[in-house]
C-alpha cells in the first residue's frame, strides 16, 4: 500500500499523524508528509483510518 498527502489540500490539523506517527508528520510548514516509501502491514488498518478522518481529504491511496 501506498499514501500520498495533497499538500494544496492539508489544513495541517494533525489528525493522520495523531493516528498513525509511523507514516505521518507535520513537516516545517505544518502540512502533513509521509514518511515512508510504502505502508507496512502492520500500519494498513491506522493508515485507512487516517485517511476517514481527514477533514479535507487530502490523503489517497496510489
Amino acid at each position: 500500500m501506498k499514501v500520498k498527502v495533497q499538500d494544496d489540500l492539508c489544513i495541517g490539523c494533525g489528525a493522520c499523524a495523531a493516528i498513525c506517527d509511523d507514516v505521518f508528520e507535520l513537516n516545517d510548514e505544518g502540512i502533513s508528509e509521509v514518511v515512508v516509501d510504502s505502508v507496512s502491514e502492520d500500519n494498513e488498518e491506522s493508515v485507512k483510518e487516517a485517511i476517514e478522518s481527514c477533514p479535507t481529504d487530502a490523503i489517497e491511496e496510489i
